[in-house]
């Protein structure tokens, strides 16, 4: 079996945004303790935050103001975006604890057709760098630079003047193993279509004291679609990462000069969590007549697309207690002076036992007309952490509509 050991390297590079592989508890026993059970999906690189303004506020996007780069956490929020039309671009060396020439790069625009109707479209690339593959006797067979990507398109109209949806078709590729051959059957690139359904709520009211105070709340179901293979024959066929977001946002204008935002995000993977198995008294596997491992806590992991999102709610082999640990929660602030200078915070919490991605992160911005430059940096909670020290760089550019005084009269512009 050629390039046993690559083929290892690429996922844990690829993966490495959930920090630790599923761990399956094969030791018989009620799996309610303190048990390693991460969840694992094809191409995880979409779950990262490509830009430089979420990833200061902790990864947070749901429910923010719109802006250049609302493709990737909510695309309903681009009818709501003050500009007619605009773009950014951002990069972030990745995993720079373990290698040194892995990054993502990202893309994103947007036009505001009408005060009703917005479309956007994104580019997001994952290079894994230079990897050496090698067959199953450690002999070198060629350097290869592995790499996936995704391109998408959305839409978004409001319903109503407060209420927008967003449906945001997209392509995705991946091609992590450049043609080699694994258990003697040759790979090929993985190749998936998904789709985002978001809604996103802003609401403007003067409270006591302050005056354009806005709340803000959106959801978004994200990568909604096929299962990703990486061969024709009889190779596992893995799950997308299909996550649900929900966050609420709040935001403070103290004078027309100081802002302050404050927001919350929750999220979930709508995937299957892995099963834990009976075993015999050796500790081997016990599979049934049909050639099935028999399951012993947890439910079948391996079903359609559909009913694996419902599943997801409920097959944690821990039960509920499993189940709340699924969710992940953030935290993020904006401080903004006169919508020139930004100040940044965060905070990002999953559970140790379903990835252990904790961290703090920072970020500052500053805006001059058209253009705009961001930068955020992660603080890992966690010593020895892979995602340590993390930078992100984001340009924007916003053009102002022409008919900016007549959105100013409708309540637009603050």
């Amino acid at each position: 079996m050629k390039k046993a050991v690559t083929v290892l390297t690429l996922i844990l590079l690829t993966a490495s945004v959930q920090t630790i592989k599923a761990q399956n508890n094969q030791d018989g026993h009620n799996p309610l303790g303190q048990t390693l059970n991460a969840i694992t999906t094809a191409v995880p690189f979409l779950t990262i935050a490509p830009d430089s303004r979420a990833g200061a506020m902790g990864d947070i996007g749901c429910a923010t103001s719109a802006d250049g780069n609302s493709q990737s956490y909510n695309p309903a929020k681009y009818v709501f975006n003050e500009n007619k039309f605009g773009f950014s671009i951002s990069y972030s060396p990745w995993l720079r604890k373990l290698v040194n020439d892995v990054n993502l790069a990202y893309l994103a625009g947007y036009w505001r057709i009408t005060d009703m109707d917005a479309i956007g479209a994104s580019l997001r690339y994952f290079s894994l760098g230079d990897i050496s593959f090698m067959d199953e006797y450690g002999y070198f067979i060629s350097t290869q630079n592995p790499n996936e990507f995704a391109i998408d398109f959305t839409y978004s109209r409001k319903l109503i003047d407060q209420l927008s949806l967003a449906i945001t078709p997209r392509f995705i590729y991946s091609n992590l193993t450049a043609g080699q051959f694994v258990g003697g059957e040759e790979t090929r690139a993985g190749l998936a279509g998904a789709a985002d359904l978001s809604l996103f709520y802003e609401q403007d009211f003067d409270i006591r004291g302050l005056e354009n105070t806005t709340l803000r709340a959106g959801l978004c179901i994200s990568n909604m679609g096929n299962k990703m293979s990486y061969s024709s024959g009889t190779l596992r066929r893995d799950f997308l990462p299909t996550n649900l977001k929900i966050g609420l946002g709040y935001e403070l204008d103290f004078d027309g000069y100081n802002k302050l935002t404050v927001n919350g995000e929750i999220n979930k993977l709508l995937v299957p969590t892995n099963p834990i198995y009976a075993t015999d008294s050796m500790g081997r596997i016990v599979y049934n007549e049909a050639g099935d491992p028999v399951i012993a806590y947890g439910r079948n992991p391996d079903v359609s697309v559909p009913m694996g999102m419902i599943q997801s709610f409920y097959d944690a082999p821990g039960g509920f207690k499993e189940e709340m640990r699924e969710f992940i929660w953030a935290l993020g602030a904006e401080y903004s002076y006169r919508n020139l200078f930004f100040v940044r915070l965060g905070y990002f919490h999953e559970s140790q036992y379903k990835g252990n991605r904790q961290f703090l992160s920072v970020g500052a911005g500053i805006k001059y007309s058209v253009f705009g430059i961001d930068v955020s940096y992660l603080v890992a909670t966690k010593q020895y952490h892979p995602l340590a020290n993390t930078l992100r760089f984001t340009l924007n550019f916003d053009f102002v509509s022409a008919n900016k005084n007549e959105i100013k009269q409708q309540g637009r512009f603050r």
